[in-house]
């Protein structure tokens, strides 16, 4: 299942982040963003998401969270 499609308020393990692009990967694993690490969608907000990647509260973009596997 993508991120694009959790449930709001529900923890999730990153299993795989689904992109080609070097770029797109390097900013993911910089917010802390890989294999194994725990996820939070905490809310939706048009074609935006806030997600908490280890206490930390990020807003990214469809996406993003399009290419993160839970």
């Amino acid at each position: 299942m993508l991120l694009s499609q959790a449930e709001i308020g529900k923890d999730y393990v990153i299993k795989a982040l689904n992109t080609d692009d070097e770029e797109l990967n390097s900013f993911l694993f910089s917010l802390g963003c890989y294999s194994g690490e725990t996820i939070t969608l905490i809310a939706r907000r048009g074609s935006s998401y806030v997600v908490v990647i280890k206490d930390a509260r990020y807003n990214i973009d469809k996406e993003l969270a399009s290419a993160i596997v839970i």
